[in-house]
Parts: C-alpha cells; structure tokens; sequence
C-alpha cells in the first residue's frame, strides 16, 4: 500500500497523521490550504524506504513544488506525490508490527528514525499489550531521557504516546485488523503537545490458517502409567530398546516387550506387535522409516514415544508428517518424535540409568532429552526432587504449551522449568505461561542468532528471537535464564521457598568480607534486585549485637572464632521489612584455620532455626568457595539447608539470579 493510503487507515484508528493531499499529475493547487514549510514524498512501485531512494524534499514553499517534484519525477518516475504539512521536531520514534513465525503479532517501539539503526534501542512485546505495557515500553528504553526532557527539552507527552501503542498494539487495535506482514510508523514526532505519524508503511501478506487445537488431554497415564510396552529391543544385539527395558526393570513398573518372533527379550515377556500390549504407554526405537508403521498398530495405547531420531530435525519432514497421521488415525497422542521419554519417580517412569530419585514438586518440560537428563542426575545430586519430567523433542503432536496446561493444575507440581529451542505453536504456549498459576524459569536454546530478516521494514529485522523470548517471559510473569545452571538453581529457590507466604519486597545481604560484600551488590544490581538501606529505627538493635557496618550488604563477622548465631541474630534483628535475606559464608575461612567443619554445621543450623522463626522470610544460603572444604562438608551443610527449607548456591551471582525469580514470580 502507498503511504497516504496507510495513512487513511490509521487516521481512522486514531493515530494522528500531518495534513496532506496527492497529486498526480502537475497541479499542485489542491496543496493550496496546507501550512508551510511543505514536505513532498514521492510514492510508487520500488519506493518503500523514501529516504534512502531520496524521494522526500522537505522545507518547500508553495511555490518551490512543481520544481521539486519535476527534479524526482525525472530521477524516480513516481507514480504520484504526497504533500504534507512539515511537522515540528521533535522526539523521533518507531512503532512497528510484525507477524512472528511462532508468536504471532508483535509491537516493537523504539528511538526512530536514523536512530533505529543506529542504536537498535527498542522494546517488544507480543499483541495484545495492557496500558501497563503501553507505559514500561517506553521507559525500559536505554535512551528514555530524551522522552522526559533532555538538556532543557520539554518533556513528551506520555499519554500520547500511551495511547499511539494502544492504538496499534492493545485490545482492538490496528494488530486485529491488518493481515501481517510488516506494517511501520518511522518516524513518529512526540513532542509537548502530542505525537504525529510522519512515514507509515505497510505490506501486507496473506492470512496464515489458524493452527488446530489439541485435543483435550489426561497426561496422567504418560506419567503413572499401568503397564509399558518397549518396541525395538533386540534378541541378539544390545540396542537403545534393551537399555530401556533394563531402566524399566530397575523401577518395577509392569512392562512388556514388542518383537515379531520371540517369546521374551531380556527376561521380558513379549508380544508380537504392539496392538496385542495392554499398556498406557509405548516407546518406539526402531528405524525412523518404521516408526509410522509401529504406531498404527498403536490403536488402544493412549501415549506413544518415538525415541528414533531423523524426521524433521534431519531435514525428512515429510516423514515426520506421515508420523502424526499415523497418530491421528490410531488415535494416540504422540510423544518426540526424537526424544527421550518421561522421567516420573511416582510412576516408574524413567529415560536414565540407576533407578530414580524421591519423588517432588518440580517438573521440566525439555525438547532435549541429554540436557533433561543432566538436570535429572545434577538437579538431583543438588536436593531437587521431581514430580514429572517429559522430554518433547520435535513436538510434533503433543507441545510443551498444553503439557504445561496440564501441570499447573497438576495437584503434585508446584514449579516448572522449560528447556526449549523451537515452541512450535508459540501464541499457545505464552497463553499458558501467562496463565500458568505456579512459578515457571525458562531456558530458550538458539535465541541469540541472527533473527529474522525483513526487506521492507526496521521493523523485521530488529524483533530478533532474543527480544521475543525477553516480550513473552516479561508478559507472562515468569523468568528468563541463560544457563542450565541457573535453571537448577532458579528451580531449587522455587522448590524450597515457592510455597511461603512473604512479606515486603526488600532484599539483605549479610556475611563477611568488604570485597565479597560489593562484589554480591554488583551481582544482584545486575540481577535487577534491588538492595534498600537498612531501616533507621533498627540500627540501634544491630548495635547491640556488636554490628559496627549499617549497608546493605551488611558485613557481619562469620568464620571458625565467630559466634555462630550472630547472623541469626542479625535476622532476628532486621528479618521484618524483608522478603528475602541471603546469607554468604566463606567457606575457606573454616579450614584455612585447622578443621573447623563444626562451627561451619553449627553456622548452618543458626541459619535453619532463623527460617523457622521466620516464616515469611526467605532465606537464601551461598556458600562462597565450597571447593575448599574437605569432601562431605558442604553436603552436609547442604542437608541441614534443605531440611529447613533454605536453598544453598556456590556463587552470589547463582543466588542473585534464583531470588530475583523469586521476587518476579511474587509481583506476577
């Protein structure tokens, strides 16, 4: 579309535009009425970016316009003229949308114009955005200065510019009525008095069919199931299927193998197809080009896994289609395909070795069953325990949205993690992260790539997979991680403290160290954890403990000649304004001075009875250079910190990261 036809619409949504006429011939007199100056814009097929084709002359006088457009008309052969009224400066911004593959309509708002490139200093967030949005878009941005006034220039108007993204971006706006493709505002002016859309372009493309809705689904039987069906295993070469009936062997639940000619395999009973097991579940390792055929005969099992890998992943999608038609006519829900299975220590579900851990509260929705089971083993191994573990993979059928649906009303999970790389239907998956009443971290793999790329706007080309992933957990209230550890770590914080109740939203850091104490205000200040100063009317109670120090973090003397119970004591002392008190202890300090792991147990179990003082208050314990200790030391710090529900990190920054998704999950 032409920009004065853009401009039409979006006059009539609202968003104000500068005074204008077309022409298309050589009689300029219909631009008799417009107030100079005059900005002339030449329009036509090849002119979408205007100023990099040199097709806008701006400042003209009336009689300055047949000149100009002869001068564009002999260098571009336009197809017509948009004359304009020449809009004060002011304030230059962007405002976009852009269909995302996976997401859907998305509003991206930024410094405009030059600026845009230049600076790439823009906010995203997916359709439809609240007034709150409408208002943190901009004040998130690093140049949002200039918006409240810059060196003695009058602030903009922050309604206008409210109501310009709702305009385009909330319920019913210009987002609803547009068929996606790239539609842009660059520039729009803001000023004192209000915003202008000067430049508008729009390309439209065509409608994309909306994605069916799964079926409504019990996932129980996938995690607890009655019986397990294993195709694939073999009677004369270990494979994967013999590794799995040797896993299943070790939990006890009810199992059967699947082979065409023998009576069992590996001690299994067997059956010659898979349509003669009575089992919840079935896992298929066999060759992809089989896979389909295996699953037809499914008829009657209501969850299949595919473990076998090489359909879409490997560049076969046609062979991953033929897979969930095969579903669909047997009538099962399909796991992977590519994945690794389910992990439920309840049910006797598991996709690792060595039998499974106590069964918990935290599930994990992973589409790479080698990091699932490393989260397992290490999660474990750090006083995880979990309810359900399901590995994804391509996520052909059943998606990490709907089985995240089913665990947040899921009555044993009270956190989930997700390890993702490709969501498949992305709008429904931020509905359930939006609506997902549990605390949720997020782990996206693949997000700092290169975007997408867009010929025709700014637009495109900046909303980026990485924007996206920060729009949708900024919109949906829960946090976004960039390491496995952090992962762990957020659902260990979760695990031990999601369940209480807190007061307040402030922040302490109590422990040793000058040095280690502004390091620990560098790595929560980056965390986006703020810590306030210590209330007045409790200094003199510090005082009486022997504190000297009043910041915050709070120095506090711990070590194998302190008083174990003084940071206790502190708690006791400061714990009422705060939600959340981290504790750091050095552990090296303990044995540099002879073995001194007592007074280090004794200092943990201070910490314990503190929690249980404190109720509405979250202790956190890091436990800076745990290496140092003898081998044991800290597992045993370690459990005393669980018993009490007190989750323990090795590094400030670890800790700065799982309380800052604390504090998210709470304002959510």
């Amino acid at each position: 579309m032409d920009e004065h036809e853009v401009k039409a619409l979006i006059r009539e949504a609202g968003v104000p535009v500068p005074r204008g006429v077309v022409v298309a011939g050589d009689d300029f007199s219909a631009a008799g009425e417009l107030a100079e100056p005059l900005a002339l814009k030449a329009f036509g097929p090849g002119l979408t970016h205007k100023t990099e084709s040199g097709a806008v002359v701006l400042g003209l006088r009336h009689a300055g316009l047949a000149p100009a457009a002869h001068r564009l008309r002999e260098r571009l052969r336009p197809a017509g003229f948009l004359i304009e009224e020449q809009v004060p400066a002011g304030v230059e911004l962007i405002v976009g949308l852009v269909r995302d593959p996976a997401f859907g309509p998305v509003l991206l708002a930024g410094l405009g114009g030059v600026w845009t490139e230049a600076l790439r200093d823009t906010a995203v967030r997916l359709c439809p955005i609240s007034e709150e949005d409408a208002r943190r878009m901009p004040a998130s941005l690093r140049g949002s200065a200039v918006l409240r006034g810059w060196r003695g220039a009058p602030p903009v108007d922050e309604d206008a510019v409210v109501k310009l993204l709702m305009a385009v971006g909330g319920p019913g706006g210009l987002w609803e009525r547009l068929d996606l493709g790239e539609f842009e505002l660059n520039p729009v002016i803001a000023g004192p008095s209000g915003v202008v859309a000067v430049d508008a372009r729009y390309l439209p493309a065509a409608p994309t069919p909306p994605i069916p809705a799964a079926p409504a689904t019990d996932f129980l039987p996938l995690f607890e199931p009655r019986a397990v069906a294993v195709v694939g295993a073999s009677t004369s070469r270990p494979n994967f299927g013999n590794m799995f009936l040797g896993f299943y062997r070790e939990t006890g639940v009810p199992l059967v193998a699947v082979h065409p000619t023998a009576e069992e395999v590996a001690g299994v009973p067997a059956v010659p197809s898979l349509d003669r097991a009575d089992v919840d579940y079935a896992l298929v390792a066999v060759p992809a080009e089989r896979c389909a055929e295996v699953v037809r005969q499914a008829a009657g099992v209501p969850f299949v896994q595919v473990m076998s890998g090489g359909f879409g992943e490997a560049g076969r999608p046609e062979l991953e289609a033929e897979l969930v038609a095969a579903a669909r006519a047997a009538g099962v829900r399909l796991l992977g395909p590519n994945c690794m299975g389910v992990y439920c220590p309840r049910g006797g579900q598991t996709f690792v070795g060595g039998g499974t851990g106590p069964a918990g509260s935290v599930a994990l929705i992973s589409q790479s069953g080698g990091l699932a089971g490393e989260v397992i083993k290490v999660g474990e191994r750090r006083g995880l325990a979990f309810s359900r573990v399901v590995t994804a993979g391509n996520a052909a059928d059943v998606t990490p949205a709907e089985l995240l649906r089913w665990l947040a009303a899921d009555p044993e999970t009270r956190a989930a993690g997700l390890y993702l790389e490709d969501p498949r239907n992305g709008r429904e998956l931020y509905e359930a992260l939006r609506d997902a009443d549990l605390p949720v971290v997020l782990l996206v793999g693949g997000r700092t790539g290169q975007g997408r790329q867009a010929a025709a706007s700014h637009t495109g080309g900046l909303v980026s997979d990485e924007r996206i992933w920060a729009a949708v957990a900024e919109q949906a209230g829960v946090t976004l991680v960039t390491s496995q550890d952090d992962l762990i770590g957020v659902l260990a914080f979760f695990q031990a403290h999601g369940g209480r109740a807190v007061r307040g939203d402030r922040t302490l850091v109590v422990g040793p160290s000058g040095g280690a104490s502004v390091l620990a205000a560098d790595a929560f200040d980056r965390a986006g954890v703020r810590l306030d100063p210590l209330p007045a009317d409790r200094l003199a109670a510090l005082r009486g403990l022997g504190v000297v120090t009043t910041g915050n973090p709070l120095e506090v003397p711990v070590g194998p000649m302190g008083r174990a119970g003084l940071v206790a004591e502190v708690i006791d002392a400061l714990a009422g304004p705060y939600r959340d008190v981290v504790a750091h202890v050095n552990v090296t300090a303990f044995f540099t001075y002879g073995d001194a792991a007592e007074p280090l147990y004794a200092y943990a179990h201070a910490l314990a009875g503190a929690q249980a003082a404190h109720p509405h208050t979250r202790i956190t314990l890091v436990t800076r250079n745990a290496e140092c200790a003898p081998p044991g030391v800290t597992d045993e710090v370690g459990r005393i910190a669980a018993a009490a529900g007190i989750p323990v990190y090795r590094t400030m920054e670890a800790a700065a990261v799982a309380v800052a998704a604390g504090g998210r999950h709470g304002a959510a």
